[in-house]
């Protein structure tokens, strides 16, 4: 072990530093193919979303995911439907941030895309709708 050491230290050392870029240098609109399939897939999902966002029974999370926030106004079968669909949607918004990261090179990207789509998608949620704060309080988009 003790002479695998110093060829270990040695390889270490010569890998190339690489610091992701700051989160605005990052493409949101690369166009590889999982990217692609991503967005296609999130697309097909938002018009249903709209009918828990538009009531306020589901929100932007903080870390950018969909999150329940009050559901004491629908009956079981609405409940279940806004579950699958957020169980259906936090998923797909992780595969295109580790999409998009990829395609900028790879994961060492994925905290500057994630900390740019979180931005995206706050700018793109309807005045209205509910957006969580890092407290995890409630307020409605302006």
């Amino acid at each position: 072990m003790k002479r695998f050491f110093p060829l270990l230290l040695l390889a270490f050392l010569s890998l190339p530093l690489s610091a992701a870029p700051p989160s605005d240098e990052i493409n949101l609109d690369i166009g590889t193919p999982p990217v692609i399939i991503v967005k296609h897939s999130l697309a097909q999902r938002s018009s249903r979303l709209v009918y828990f966002y538009d009531p306020g029974i589901i929100g932007l999370g903080y870390d950018g995911m969909i999150k329940m926030r009050d559901d004491s106004r629908l009956n079981l079968p609405q409940r279940q439907i806004a579950g699958k669909l957020i169980d259906q949607e936090n998923p797909d918004r992780n595969s295109l941030i580790y999409a998009i990261a990829e395609g900028h090179g790879g994961q060492q990207f994925e905290p500057a895309v994630r900390a740019a789509q979180i931005k995206r998608w706050k700018a793109q949620f309807h005045s209205g709708w509910w957006i969580e704060d890092a407290q995890g309080n409630w307020s409605q988009k302006p």
